[in-house]
């Protein structure tokens, strides 16, 4: 793809495309890696940036839901209640919305844990085992706020047959929700500053590349060329650029994951995983399409209103 400049107006060879300069009858274009180099390289870094910030948010959101995640409830079973019903009762919380996992540990279970973990024989020592059967769940992330933790605790403990239900220290859970919080606005701001930032920067340099062509654009117009006609190749051109500039961008993330893999930095990499990657690949990839093509539609129809007297300026 070459992008061609005009010399002289008088000598527009119809039909080609082609423009010479009648002194010395000599033809200049340039190509589109040369025209877009400065566009392409200024892209890439910001585009780099976004995609760093993209995968941090991607990052810290799945840590938040893992230690969302960890969070414990346990009910405690009545000695009264056989093991079948105590099956049943773990059937059942399976089975609600807010369990991530669910086991069942019976007093056989955990006279036998106790064994293991302290060395006593509890049945030996008071004649009966005094443990009592449980069943701990997991709640999914979007359960554990200290509201829906209250009530789901709330709907067990009146069950026939549960003695009691231990859940984690309320405060706990509002200091870990409160700053979860935090941190997201964080990075939801980080993100709107930076995409703000991607577009001005994005803008300026491809304001440059179409400041350039001004005369060119309005040369067109003298000879008849519609806004349509001028604008479209522009647009296309640097639209590729954008994708080009995103390539590259995706590269040089990929090239960071797998280094950190062999750098024996494997939670590095898989904090994000490859499938997300390529989703946040595609996404500056796009990212760099519009955002490049967008400015490229602003900058022209800038010059495209302009009188031939203002483009001096």
């Amino acid at each position: 793809m070459r992008i061609l400049y005009i010399i002289d107006v008088h000598d527009v060879t119809e039909g080609r495309g082609e423009y010479k300069d009648m002194k010395n009858q000599k033809e200049f274009k340039i190509s589109f890696w040369a025209a877009h180099a400065t566009t392409i390289v200024s892209v890439t870094l910001v585009l780099l940036i976004v995609g760093i910030i993209a995968m941090i948010t991607i990052s810290a959101d799945r840590e938040t839901r893992r230690l969302r995640q960890q969070i414990e409830i346990t009910a405690i079973i009545a000695d009264s209640i056989p093991d079948t019903s105590a099956q049943h009762f773990l059937n059942d919380i399976r089975k609600q919305p807010y369990c991530l996992d669910a086991q069942l540990i019976t007093a056989a279970q955990a006279l036998e844990q106790w064994k293991q973990d302290t060395g006593e024989d509890l049945e030996e020592l008071f004649g009966v085992n005094p443990l009592t059967p449980e069943v701990t769940f997991h709640l999914k992330a979007e359960y554990t706020s200290p509201e829906n933790i209250t009530r789901i605790a709330a709907q067990i403990a009146a069950v026939k047959g549960i003695q009691e239900v231990v859940t984690p220290d309320s405060g706990m859970l509002t200091a870990m929700n409160t700053n979860i919080s935090r941190l997201t606005t964080i990075l939801a701001i980080i993100a709107a500053v930076m995409l703000i930032i991607s577009f001005v920067l994005i803008n300026n340099t491809v304001h440059l590349t179409i400041y350039a062509r001004r005369f060119t654009i309005h040369t067109m117009q003298l000879v008849g060329a519609t806004n349509a006609f001028i604008r479209m190749p522009i647009v296309m051109q640097n639209m590729l650029a954008g994708v080009v500039s995103g390539l590259v961008a995706a590269g040089i993330i990929a090239v960071a994951m797998a280094s950190a893999t062999r750098a024996g930095l494997e939670d590095l990499a898989n904090s994000v995983g490859w499938p997300t990657y390529a989703l946040i690949a595609a996404g500056i990839i796009m990212l760099g399409a519009i955002l490049c093509a967008l400015a490229a539609l602003i900058s022209t129809g800038k010059y495209l209103r302009k009188d031939y007297d203002k483009l001096f300026k």
